[in-house]
């Protein structure tokens, strides 16, 4: 249901079960936590993509699995392991890139959500439609309330009425908005960008990012300056210091 392909820097996962709309099956979510995993050590790689194939970038859980025919453990485990995935892209030492072309619903906005970085088509939509079904998003309501305005996650919430992409990129739930044409080039243009830097520097920072983002002012100035003095014991942050002085480009060890 998911295909991993790794180029060198770039592992690009795509979600491949346009006949279900790309639906989080407990299959589904298992390849695509056994992908994000894939070579995550190796120190080539850099950078993950999560693109699509279909119309739909994700609708969500297959909710043929969430019948009363299925008992409650069985609801238990696809929940459980829908929030595995989405906090191990958060968890994982590479930043993570949704490329969106088309509709993101419930979990699958939720997945746009987790990612460190979102650039979607033109014609992508965002929408959390549970509770048209009776069943709240509960569950993308976490990474929803952490990447939009309170309101605005809650109207989603509340109404299951769709984001547009422009309104998505005003109200923060993606980075860029580009036309389909120019939506896998622009996301290879960020990947690039990121390859620039110090694999071991851009693991400690999103570490710290995420932790920070939790913590009070005080707290997480305490702990990121901390890190800014940790980062400079690194070989990377000291070799990245030299050769801004020496103006040279840096070699980076990784």
């Amino acid at each position: 249901p998911a295909v991993c392909v790794s180029a060198g820097f770039c592992s690009t996962i795509v979600l491949n079960n346009p006949r279900r709309r790309n639906a989080l099956s407990l299959p589904m979510l298992r390849c695509l936590r056994q992908d994000l995993l894939h070579d995550v050590k190796s120190r080539e790689l850099r950078v993950i993509v999560i693109a699509a194939e279909g119309p739909v970038f994700c609708s969500g859980h297959d909710l043929k699995e969430l019948s009363t025919e299925d008992d409650v453990k069985h609801h238990s485990q696809v929940f459980e392991l829908c929030a595995e995935v989405m906090t191990l892209i958060q968890k994982l030492p590479v930043p993570v890139i949704a490329q969106v072309n088309g509709l993101a619903t419930a979990a699958g906005c939720q997945l746009v959500a987790s990612c460190d970085i979102a650039v979607a088509s033109e014609k992508s939509k965002f929408a959390t439609p549970g509770v048209n079904i009776g069943l709240f998003c509960s569950t993308p309501a976490v990474a929803l309330g952490r990447s939009l305005p309170r309101k605005v996650a809650l109207e989603m919430l509340f109404t299951g009425e769709p984001l547009s992409a422009h309104e998505a990129l005003m109200h923060g739930l993606v980075s860029k908005v580009v036309p389909e044409d120019r939506l896998e080039e622009e996301t290879m243009k960020i990947s690039h960008k990121i390859c620039e830097s110090s694999k071991s520097v851009l693991a400690l920072g999103k570490a710290t990012f995420y932790r920070q983002i939790t913590q009070d002012l005080d707290t997480a100035y305490k702990m990121t300056t901390q890190v800014m003095v940790d980062n400079l014991t690194l070989r990377d942050g000291q070799e990245g210091i030299e050769a801004f002085i020496q103006k040279r480009k840096p070699v980076w060890t990784h």
